[in-house]
């Protein structure tokens, strides 16, 4: 079995179970490598405006950081990469930088989360798409996507396509959108993250979509693969679809990484 870089925790505020207990679903299911990347606190918020249930504080980092290594030490013989999972913000790249520069992170994922301040993966802000034309809106999301990647503070740009969560398509064709996106990640340097959260979701679908992982794959884009767990039971879910969907694209190699250094493993 493959890989699963995209555990998170209890900190967040919206996950369950005992860390411990992603560690030992991760064994029954056969992943020869798992990465734990919880949500880094809202930098960008300020500290009265932060909600509680979306990320850790910063005074829970630290703890996190070292539960995550002493996960590491009580397993030697299943890698557990010490991940996190930052949103990207224009305009608050330092402030990210300062935060990651603390600790010693195996990766870092990049998401974007954020619109111009509206949330717009969350169930209650639902009614924010009313107010964009929806051709505009991806056109919009894409973009955070590039400057992500240009920003060089993530080593893979998580769920890609997270936009279409709840099932809100663009009229238009993305083709050309998906291309260039990848072309500015690929020009970075970054991976893109083979997520399987969107089965779970309304869009029924993994992130990224299938055209856009062949334009991808198209210009050699390495990947890797999450759950995006926020329970031990959604340990590895929907690796079958995903790793088909990866060999049609025409992969056999997944990226993994330790101390942000990067190496492909086969699929």
């Amino acid at each position: 079995m493959p890989i699963d870089y995209h555990l998170h925790t209890f900190r967040c505020g919206h996950a369950r179970g005992r860390m411990a207990d992603y560690v030992r679903a991760a064994r029954e299911r056969g992943l020869r490598e798992i990465g734990f990347a919880d949500h880094i606190p809202l930098y960008f918020c300020p500290l009265q405006r932060r909600p509680p249930a979306l990320a850790m504080t910063e005074s829970e980092l630290p703890q996190y950081v070292d539960d995550v290594l002493a996960l590491r030490a009580a397993n030697p013989d299943l890698p557990v990469r010490l991940g996190i999972e930052a949103d990207y913000v224009p305009g608050r790249e330092a402030e990210l930088a300062a935060l990651l520069s603390k600790y010693p992170f195996d990766y870092v994922l990049g998401s974007i989360h954020y619109i111009d301040g509206w949330g717009f993966d969350q169930p209650g802000l639902r009614a924010g798409y009313r107010n964009w034309d929806p051709d505009a809106l991806y056109r919009r999301y894409f973009l955070l996507v590039q400057e992500a990647a240009r920003s060089g503070l993530f080593d893979v740009l998580a769920h890609p396509d997270l936009l279409k969560k709840f099932d809100y398509r663009p009229r238009g064709d993305l083709t050309r959108l998906y291309r260039e996106t990848a072309l500015v990640i690929a020009g970075a340097g970054a991976c893109v993250e083979v997520n399987t959260a969107g089965l779970r979701a309304p869009a029924a679908e993994i992130y990224p979509h299938p055209a856009f992982l062949a334009a991808c794959r198209e210009l050699n884009i390495p990947v890797t693969l999450g759950s995006d767990a926020h329970d031990p039971e959604e340990v590895g879910f929907g690796y079958p679809e995903a790793v088909a969907l990866l060999r049609r694209a025409g992969y056999d190699q997944l990226a993994v990484f330790r101390e942000r250094e990067r190496r492909l493993i086969p699929l």
